[in-house]
């Protein structure tokens, strides 16, 4: 059996017969992939940014949220007296320079920047740590998520929980969006099926998650004695598997429902109305 000295390594191993074994090559290339594995980090820093140059605009407009009966999800639950709308108990009186976004969002982006997928795709992308497999990264230690702020990674399954309060807060609001103008029920246009397309996302997001499926199955010996348990996690699971595709239309889903109620509230567009 030959062995093989660690790289930078001085004497070699004695290889087979006797002789001495080969060394680890000595690569000075940071990889030799000759494929475009640049691409797709980029890609995402692309898209990243892209959400929250928007959503970081959208949240400090403090306008233009509001159509009756859509409301924007930047802004849901609006919970001050300021608020436009009455889609949501209005809880206490805010300053009138402060968006009211701004005392909501801190749940949804926390939820999702301590999101074990998106953790994996900016850390690869802004820090690249490591941008791709077989390419070494720019750092010379590495040390997880011990030290701060990367600890504060560990309030994940805590922002999961909350974000099911507000999956629930967006379902309702889409249910609100089945009235007309006037407040009428029984009506739908096309912001009823955005609401309730965004709303639909976010609860395949949020149940996908690695959190969930822990809830669901985790610290269980025996699934046989836990059947309901069982079915549970085995949905979650094939759930699971998909959560980095919910992860992303979820991100789409909610700056596209944001813009449409915007679009509906400078008047740029009409809502089309089906009954």
């Amino acid at each position: 059996m030959t062995t093989t000295a660690p790289r930078g390594a001085g004497a070699a191993s004695p290889g087979r017969g006797g002789g001495p074994a080969p060394r680890r090559a000595a690569i000075a290339a940071r990889t030799l992939r000759t494929d475009r594995w640049w691409l797709q980090p980029l890609l995402t820093v692309l898209a990243l940014v892209a959400f929250v140059v928007y959503s970081t605009f959208r949240a400090f407009q403090n306008a233009y949220y509001f159509s009756e009966p859509y409301i924007s999800p930047f802004y849901s639950p609006c919970i001050t007296t300021g608020c436009e709308g009455d889609t949501f108990p209005e809880l206490f009186t805010g300053p009138a320079w402060i968006s009211p976004a701004i005392y909501i969002l801190v749940v949804p982006l926390g939820f999702r920047l301590t999101c074990y997928y998106y953790r994996k795709a900016y850390y690869r992308s802004f820090w690249l740590s490591p941008p791709a497999c077989a390419v070494a990264e720019p750092h010379r230690r590495y040390t997880g998520e011990t030290r701060l702020p990367l600890l504060g990674q560990n309030l994940h399954r805590y922002f999961f929980y909350l974000g099911l309060l507000f999956n629930v807060v967006l379902t309702y609001d889409a249910v609100l969006a089945f009235r007309d103008e006037t407040g009428a029920w029984g009506h739908m246009g096309l912001g009823t099926l955005v609401l309730l397309a965004n709303a639909a996302l976010l609860w395949l997001y949020s149940l996908s998650c690695h959190s969930c499926r822990h809830a669901v199955g985790g610290r269980i010996n025996s699934f046989s004695r836990h059947p309901l348990r069982y079915r549970a996690w085995t949905l979650v699971s094939r759930l699971n598997a998909r959560h980095m595709q919910y992860a992303w239309i979820s991100l789409f889903g909610v700056a596209f429902a944001d813009l449409y109620v915007f679009l509906l509230a400078t008047g740029t567009i009409s809502d089309p109305r089906f009954f």
